[in-house]
């Protein structure tokens, strides 16, 4: 078994042999390049974002600037957003599926170090999973190994540390569910702010122009 299949693994790893730390670098040119991007050179965004990501990532939006390890190991489903200042530590696989949103400075961590004081150069990786369409508020932090059910909310602010079911809206340090996704939240988007038909007609009449 080669260092990086420890990585992939689970199992207790460093990370300065077998080309690790060129592949770091090679990736953090990329990610240089990519945040040194304009509005106006968004041909050479989305083709740095497609060379930096998994081969296995959608068409995605991404507000620069993004910090990652490797890159190539984030999968990012058709539609995601990610807001600006976004910090990925993918020495793990970070997955996430389609139509997901992240405000901005979302913290993402798939590795970790042993508790031990004598051990603390080791690391090791638990992969972090995001469903579909789930919406991960400004300043959010995910610990190694987390899996968040598709559609569920993550308040601003919060600390993951163990699994978010589907389908519920979680807050806190650490992060726990509040309560489901209920049918007033079908009715309402904001407080008492009712989701009026003829208001989104309006919207999507001033989008049309």
């Amino acid at each position: 078994m080669n260092m990086h299949e420890r990585i992939l693994q689970g199992k207790l790893f460093t990370d300065m042999c077998e080309g690790l730390p060129e592949e770091r670098s090679d990736a953090k040119r990329r990610m240089i390049a990519f945040n040194a991007t304009t509005p106006d050179t968004l041909e050479e965004r989305f083709r740095i974002q497609k060379e930096m990501l998994h081969e296995k990532s959608g068409n995605v939006w991404i507000e620069p600037p993004l910090y990652f390890c490797y890159g190539r190991h984030i999968i990012l489903g058709e539609g995601t957003y990610v807001n600006f200042n976004c910090n990925f530590v993918d020495d793990g696989m970070i997955t996430v599926g389609k139509n997901a949103l992240f405000g901005p400075c979302v913290t993402i961590a798939t590795v970790g170090h042993p508790i031990r004081p004598d051990m603390r150069e080791y690391m090791y990786t638990a992969p972090v999973t995001i469903g579909d369409n789930v919406w991960i508020g400004e300043n959010v932090t995910i610990c190694p190994g987390v899996t968040i059910g598709e559609n569920s909310v993550i308040g601003a602010g919060s600390v993951v540390t163990k699994d978010i079911p589907a389908n519920v809206i979680a807050v806190g340090n650490p992060c726990r569910v509040l309560r489901a996704i209920s049918d007033r939240d079908m009715d309402f988007y904001f407080r008492d702010r009712p989701i009026d038909p003829d208001d989104l007609a309006e919207e999507a009449a001033l989008r049309s122009r």
